[in-house]
């Protein structure tokens, strides 16, 4: 069984006990349980079940792992040539690891 679920603004596929690396939550803490209630489709064994824009009913359960993790770092590299333009720039993103308990639907 699998849903997909909304979560800060991206889709992910939830299946029970996957781990998953979602954008920064803020006020969680480690061991905490979240549910989401913005599921767009559940799969019980091929019966498919698509929200129009939600599942009444259905949610997913999760467990926070670690709340604050960083990304790899992305470096961000402007140049205009023969005009002495150079700007450089890191960004790391954070996330949160979250482990899916079950999914309900």
């Amino acid at each position: 069984m699998y849903a997909i679920v909304e979560i800060n603004g991206q889709q992910f596929k939830a299946e029970a006990g996957q781990k998953l690396f979602v954008n920064h939550l803020k006020e969680v803490e480690e061991g905490q349980t979240v549910e989401f209630e913005k599921v767009l489709l559940v799969d019980n064994e091929g019966a498919i079940t698509v929200g129009a824009p939600t599942v009444e009913g259905a949610k997913v359960v999760v467990e926070v792992v670690k709340p604050l993790v960083k990304g790899d770092k992305v470096i961000v590299f402007k140049m205009k040539r023969r005009k002495d333009y150079r700007k450089k720039n890191g960004h790391r993103q954070q996330f949160t690891q979250v482990e899916v308990k079950q999914v309900i639907g």
